[in-house]
């Protein structure tokens, strides 16, 4: 009776055993397809031509968050972001307006929506065309209300 449950548990935890590695090898391919997959949205949102790269964000109204890789030899964020087709806008006597980022629009008149500018996460103290660009800043337009 003693080797009946002897054999027993070993097959039990062999069944255990088997389902464990079962589920890591599943979870291990999911995590390298999802690496994969960020991998690719990284290469595919990398824009323009140059020596000099940063990283710039976009935030959607509902909180959808689109990242750039952007290589330029502009000297201004704002030149960078207007010749690689990111931003487009209106220039008024303080500078540019923006009013389209990553082909969505806000327009303040219309809707009460807008554009925020962010350097490193902090609203930024100047309009985007006269930031002179840091490779080392993440720069973001929010889109807010």
């Amino acid at each position: 009776m003693k080797k009946n449950l002897v054999k027993r548990l070993s097959y039990l935890l062999m069944v255990v055993l088997v389902l464990a590695m079962t589920v890591l090898t599943s979870c291990s391919k999911e995590a390298a397809k999802a690496n994969t997959n960020t991998e690719a949205s990284a290469e595919a949102n990398v824009v323009g031509e140059g020596n000099t790269q940063f990283t710039f964000k976009v935030v959607d109204m509902d909180g959808t968050e689109t990242v750039f890789t952007v290589k330029t030899d502009e000297t201004t964020v704002g030149a960078a972001l207007l010749n690689a087709g990111l931003i487009a806008g209106d220039e008024t006597e303080y500078g540019l307006y923006v009013k389209t980022v990553n082909g969505v629009v806000a327009d303040y008149d219309v809707d009460q929506t807008f554009w925020g500018f962010y350097i490193d996460d902090e609203f930024a103290s100047t309009g985007v065309d006269s930031t002179p660009l840091n490779p080392e800043s993440v720069y973001t337009f929010k889109k807010q209300k």
